[in-house]
């Protein structure tokens, strides 16, 4: 299966965002990656940004899901979610094309002075896996990384592939903690890990792509760009082969 990462900034424009995806949405990909938050940037920490949710159906969606019928290809990119409370909305993957899934983010950032709590709903904490290209694909969101139960809940559901979309904040540690926690749940569930971020300077980019032995396929430094690269499930066999970590767990 053959991915892109495109890390590239959102603004606070909503149509403009949209038209984005057209513009940088690459040919020749089986999967296209854009970062969390796509839709409509997160304005000031603490901003309100209920007036920018939309329905799962809704504007952003649709394009997306044009875009992905135009390439051929599955597109997933971030997004305000209406939802039950009308000042939280959720945070909210979707992901159309050969596959179909929403998935709204889990563990809300209510860390490093941030309370993404406060404007934002949580969403149920339930595995979202879709069947794509041959690989079973995990839906992951930015903080949702460093919680290693979500993705081990993923992998026992079937995911060989975790994608993580992310809008990273920049700060001190905060590459080293990306990047850290990246090979790790690639390391310890023996699967690959796309993790797609928005870049600088206000967020840390380092996209990447991280094999099931942990070797970093390809990287991104923090400005904006497009990556590409290749999934092998012979790589993810032979991994799981060489580590049966998962079949050695007694817990």
């Amino acid at each position: 299966m053959r991915v892109a990462l495109v890390q590239h900034a959102s603004g606070l424009e909503p149509d403009a965002n949209r038209a984005l995806l057209d513009a940088l949405a690459p040919s020749g990909a089986d999967l296209v990656v854009f970062p969390e938050a796509f839709a409509r940037d997160f304005g000031e920490a603490g901003s309100d940004v209920s007036g920018y949710a939309e329905p799962p159906d809704g504007p952003f969606a649709r394009e997306v899901e044009r875009v992905a019928g135009d390439r051929g290809a599955t597109l997933l990119a971030g997004m305000f979610e209406a939802g039950d409370d009308p000042d939280r909305p959720f945070n909210t993957l979707v992901l159309r094309g050969a596959a179909h899934a929403s998935y709204r983010k889990i563990h809300l950032y209510d860390s490093f002075g941030y309370r993404e709590s406060d404007r934002l709903s949580a969403g149920d904490p339930v595995p979202v896996v879709v069947d794509l290209g041959g690989f079973g694909v995990g839906l992951m969101t930015c903080y949702d990384l460093r919680f290693p139960e979500l993705a081990r809940g993923l992998v026992d559901a079937g995911a060989e592939v975790l994608v993580v979309p992310a809008a990273w904040v920049a700060g001190p540690h905060k590459v080293d903690h990306w990047r850290t926690l990246v090979r790790a749940r690639a390391i310890e569930n023996t699967c690959y890990v796309v993790a797609v971020g928005q870049p600088g300077p206000r967020y840390t980019g380092h996209s990447m792509v991280v094999d099931p032995l942990g070797e970093v396929v390809v990287e991104a430094g923090d400005g904006p760009d497009v990556l590409t690269a290749g999934l092998e499930h012979t790589l993810l066999e032979r991994a799981r082969t060489t580590n049966p970590s998962l079949a050695n767990r007694r817990l």
